[in-house]
């Protein structure tokens, strides 16, 4: 059995405890919440899992015998959106007693229909966190690897904490998660269309997303391409980076870009032969500079907050590959594989924070395969992958106090 480790979300849900009656734990499939809660809190609890059948028939015919079952202790529900028939006899048990915090504990991976029963049955209620895969912050230093395995083995324990298993699970988890929970959720009847759809999105990994191309190439109306990326996107499998809107005198680009939020996932997808070949290879950048940004998502997401990342390009080619928020400043920052930053590489970030003026932060960064921290010029410094991680999380942290 592999040794639990901790998860950043820790202290965030500890914080939501003690301040709302229920807490749910929301996330993809596999990326650890059964494992937090039963780890943190089945000692002071009774876990119960809506995977169990006779679980779920139970709570459906008799939700008020269900519930009874718990009494005075904390209630572990596992996998709730397949009993969302339990919302409202939850809602009426937290009504009576609003001031027992931290009574009942939730999880549940399917976002679309899970989301809009809690809102509309506990809102106000219930502190919703998101649990992505592992982060490289939350590995032990003596599980860090290079950076062709990080970005093979991907955030998802199972693969990540035991290598040998990579391969069949990233298919099985595509066939049975993505092409048959995702597909059959969002009522999509054709799989062989979504597949190639799926295909097109993997291909355009780190790439603005282009509605009109995706739309003739897979054969379906934009209005659907945009449907199925937002099915992807609830179900956390990738991000969309939107554009900063401001436009500082020059016209900007509207559409997001889009990132498989896994890195094992966006390799498996694009059909990469191995870890050494995915980072030399056409998509190479591509993927690196996805797992920064993922990277940059999970940091945050820990610690409860919406990500505020951006991305900014304008039409006559001036580029930034992310923005940070922090405090009142923008962070750019530039993500290239290189291992030997030039002056070309500071362009970009020198050309925005001159376009941005007292919005863009004085340091600008650029994210790289350097050994250690290099200054820049113009104050802007070159920081080695592996640290930027945390070097993101201190720039856009904050305490829960």
């Amino acid at each position: 059995m592999q040794p639990y480790l901790s998860r950043a979300l820790e202290p965030t849900l500890a914080h939501a405890l003690a301040n709302f009656p229920a807490v749910l734990v929301t996330g993809p499939r596999q990326s650890g919440k059964t494992t937090l809660i039963r780890e943190e809190l089945s000692a002071s609890a009774e876990y119960v899992t809506f995977d169990d059948p006779l679980e779920r028939e139970l709570a459906r015919t008799d939700p008020n015998g269900f519930l009874d079952r718990f009494g005075e202790q904390r209630g572990l529900l596992d996998e709730v959106q397949y009993v969302p028939e339990l919302f409202q006899y939850l809602k009426m048990r937290i009504d009576q007693d609003r001031a027992s915090y931290g009574r009942w504990l939730l999880t549940g991976s399917q976002q679309f229909g899970l989301m809009a029963q809690v809102t509309e049955s506990l809102a106000g209620r219930v502190g919703i966190l998101e649990l992505l895969p592992l982060s490289f912050l939350e590995l032990p230093e003596d599980r860090r690897l290079p950076l062709a395995q990080e970005i093979w083995l991907g955030g998802y324990p199972e693969p990540r904490l035991r290598p040998a298993t990579r391969d069949l699970w990233m298919s099985s988890y595509i066939q049975t998660y993505v092409e048959r929970d995702v597909r059959q959720l969002h009522k999509v009847q054709d799989l062989r269309t979504f597949e190639t759809f799926l295909a097109l999105c993997s291909a355009r990994h780190g790439q603005e997303v282009n509605f009109a191309s995706l739309s003739r190439e897979a054969g379906i109306s934009q209005p659907t391409v945009k449907s199925w990326l937002g099915a992807l996107e609830a179900a956390y499998l990738v991000h969309l980076l939107p554009p900063y809107f401001e436009s500082f005198g020059k016209r900007v680009v509207k559409s997001p870009k889009l990132y498989f939020l896994d890195a094992g996932l966006a390799c498996t997808l694009t059909r990469q032969p191995s870890a050494e070949a995915a980072l030399a290879g056409a998509m190479g950048g591509a993927l690196f500079e996805g797992w920064v940004v993922s990277e940059t998502v999970k940091a945050l997401t820990s610690q409860g907050k919406r990500p505020e990342l951006y991305f900014w390009r304008s039409h006559d080619g001036l580029e930034v590959d992310l923005l940070l928020r922090s405090g009142n400043h923008l962070i750019p920052v530039e993500i290239k594989l290189t291992a030997s930053p030039t002056g070309r590489h500071v362009d970009p970030l020198e050309r925005f924070k001159r376009l941005a003026g007292d919005v863009a932060a004085k340091e600008g960064i650029l994210v790289c395969r350097v050994s250690e921290r290099r200054p820049l010029p113009h104050g802007n410094l070159a920081l080695p992958w592996s640290e930027f991680p945390e070097w993101a999380r201190e720039r856009t942290g904050g305490s829960l106090d």
